[in-house]
């Protein structure tokens, strides 16, 4: 067990932002370079069943077998996203869950989306750290391809994201948006 004086992970999920030179976020390299190789087998298997248990080992929580995930997939790190029931991730998406990553069930997410609950401060004095918040997409979400949804985000229930729209604030429930940055289109 590691210790808990410290924990760089722990600090992400609560939001504080970490700099690169922070001494122990060798820790951060570490664990995302051990998910890589979780990956590399992920993405080039085609059975459902060992496909949805290589992304259980890379989340560190069983991901129901009514889920179905098309690799390839990219995620840096896997420890802070939680994935419902009855899920659909499509090809090529890729997620930075160091911040957090919460999927509902029954989300639909097309090709290519971007789920990134990492960023960083906009001064230059400052940019070399992370700063985290987590992103949580609701029951029934669908998420089109090409989107992106940035850190702390809330996708509401039943809420339709267009393809390759760039989410930066919540979404209300019932409610379709599109466009960069996204907006409010109707509400269903």
């Amino acid at each position: 067990m590691e210790p808990q004086h410290s924990d760089i992970f722990q600090r992400l999920l609560n939001g504080e932002a970490v700099p690169f030179n922070d001494p122990d976020y060798y820790r951060i390299i570490h664990a995302c370079d051990e998910t890589r190789l979780l990956l590399i087998q992920m993405n080039t298997e085609a059975d459902p069943g060992k496909i949805r248990k290589l992304l259980s080992e890379i989340t560190g929580t069983e991901v129901d077998p009514s889920t179905a995930v098309f690799p390839p997939f990219q995620i840096n790190y896997g420890k802070n996203t939680r994935i419902g029931k009855k899920v659909f991730i499509n090809f090529d998406c890729t997620f930075l869950d160091l911040g957090g990553i919460t999927i509902e069930d029954n989300v639909m997410i097309a090709p290519k989306v971007s789920l990134l609950t990492e960023g960083h401060p906009i001064p230059t004095g400052s940019r070399q750290s992370l700063v985290p918040k987590p992103i949580h997409i609701k029951k029934n979400a669908w998420i089109g391809a090409s989107a992106t949804i940035l850190q702390g985000v809330t996708i509401g229930e039943n809420s339709v994201v267009a393809a390759g729209a760039v989410v930066s604030k919540d979404v209300p429930d019932n409610t379709v948006v599109g466009g960069i940055p996204a907006k409010i289109i109707k509400t269903i």
